[in-house]
């Protein structure tokens, strides 16, 4: 009886092997992988993109890797990005249901995570047009100037007490703030132990989204994450997000709350249309939830980040900090505020934005995929359930495309129509097709807004001893890519 229930095991274990190798014979090549566990040994997830930047020479702009029992293929080039986001973007518009992003976007009640569905194409359209809308955006313009204003006078201290600005810190708590704001009307960054606890679940919540979890991958081995304690991890995170979004939606529903005239924020909104009920479904708290969890994390984590590279990339290169400072600078009088309108008339600083969006995109990896039926990539025939992988760093990389491509140079933007609205392939940082990111628009604002204040109005150098060589571009690991040492700067106000 032990025998056979080995033997049974055994052919439990090798006859999917055996069943995909017959398959997909015909899939892109790639690294050879071991029984089983396929690629997975071989893969590190704190520099995935980079691994996969280096497969991607050895096999070419498209090839596959066996993760556990699920194939996966990695796209390297714009011109299969194209192919696979756009003329087969519904084919590749699923996303790979993962325990660890199912169970903290509430089994996929957002937009991220969600699998391709009826329910996706609702809640996007609703956070489209009652969110992320121009006007909507428009409409939290008040809550970015009285953020960034109140950014601008903690420098200036720091100014006054020849104080080194931790540049990284500030940016992050800067973000953090604005959106915390326009999400549900509240800020913790005033709040001294709140505000602590406030980023460590942040920093757990995204190290739990780029983890790798066995039981995605061979389900039969699932308990090896258990004894990794991923299980516990997750299980104390969602509870403790899960009683944050409680308290905030309750304080929402009090009769009782103080609320600032027309100030609405976007938990108000989606209570709004909750109790409203005239949708094609019924919105729920879950709901409600997951696109919390998507502002906290991707709005949070995107705007910190690539204002920090950003800033990181001009401190290196002086003669671009020289030139997009004289831009914002080229007004006609001084001002204690640059506002939004402003900001139209900087061209050279949108460059910046762009070349530091294509040489440290905030997310390397664009958020995986999932093929929904068979198809052909490339002359390759892509079973249904393929993971797909697209690495934009080795796009925005491409010596093809982008000449110099290692250099911080923003002019190559100036007399070029490229842009990262989904249509340019070259430049992706927001992914594209029907899964791009819907917040494009208030990301930008915000980022632009802080920039150009930024270096409005003050000078920045090194500190002493220090040179532009000595400043790193390591990446910590996450879904997010932020800078591993922060960003310490001197700051000088303008005269």
């Amino acid at each position: 009886m032990l025998f056979l229930v080995l033997v049974l095991l055994v052919l439990c274990l090798i006859f999917p092997l055996f069943l995909f190798l017959f398959k997909h014979r015909t899939m892109p090549p790639g690294p050879k992988g071991l029984p089983i566990i396929g690629n997975l040994h071989q893969l590190d997830i704190s520099n995935l993109y980079l691994q996969f930047s280096q497969f991607s020479k050895i096999y070419g702009p498209l090839f596959s890797i066996q993760l556990g029992l699920k194939p996966a293929i990695v796209v390297s080039s714009a011109e299969i990005a194209k192919e696979v986001l756009k003329n087969n973007d519904l084919v590749f518009s699923n996303r790979p249901l993962l325990y660890g992003q199912q169970k903290l976007s509430y089994n996929g009640s957002d937009i991220a995570f969600s699998p391709y569905s009826d329910h996706w194409r609702e809640i996007r359209k609703i956070c489209i047009l009652h969110i992320f809308s121009s006007k909507r955006v428009s409409s939290f313009s008040s809550i970015r100037k009285l953020e960034v204003k109140k950014m601008i006078k903690k420098i200036s201290g720091h100014v006054d007490s020849s104080v080194v600005t931790n540049l990284s810190e500030l940016l992050i708590s800067l973000s953090s703030s604005m959106i915390c704001r326009i999400a549900f009307g509240k800020s913790y960054e005033d709040e001294g132990h709140e505000r602590s606890r406030f980023h460590e679940m942040l920093h757990e919540f995204q190290a739990l989204l780029a983890e790798y979890f066995v039981c995605d991958y061979i389900p039969c081995m699932g308990w090896i994450d258990k004894l990794r304690g991923l299980h516990g991890r997750v299980d104390r995170c969602f509870k403790e997000f899960e009683e944050f979004y409680e308290e905030i939606i309750d304080q929402h529903l009090d009769p009782n709350r103080e609320q600032i005239k027309d100030e609405e924020d976007i938990v108000d909104i989606l209570l709004q249309l909750m109790k409203e009920r005239s949708l094609p479904f019924d919105i729920t708290f879950d709901h409600i939830k997951g696109v919390l969890m998507n502002m906290l994390v991707a709005a949070t984590d995107t705007t910190s980040a690539t204002s920090v590279w950003a800033m990181t990339a001009l401190i290196k290169n002086p003669r671009v900090m020289k030139k997009v400072q004289a831009e914002v600078r080229n007004l006609e009088s001084k001002k204690d505020y640059l506002e939004e309108d402003d900001i139209q008339n900087f061209p050279y600083l949108k460059a910046v934005i762009k070349e530091t969006l294509r040489l440290y995109l905030p997310a390397p990896l664009l958020v995986t995929r999932e093929s929904r039926e068979k198809c052909t990539i490339n002359g390759y025939n892509i079973p249904a359930k393929t993971i797909l992988y697209v690495n934009a760093w080795d796009i925005h990389r491409n010596p093809n495309i982008w000449k110099n491509p290692n250099e911080f140079y923003p002019e190559r933007f100036l007399e070029s129509s490229i842009n990262f609205i989904g249509q340019d392939f070259e430049l992706i940082p927001f992914g594209a097709g029907r899964r791009i990111c819907p917040g494009i628009s208030m990301a930008t604002a915000s980022l632009e807004l802080i920039l150009a204040n930024v270096l409005y109005f003050f000078d920045w150098k090194l500190p002493h001893g220090l040179m532009e060589k000595d400043i790193d571009t390591e990446m910590l690991p996450g879904i997010t890519q932020h800078k591993k040492n922060p960003l310490r700067l001197v700051a000088n106000i303008h005269k």
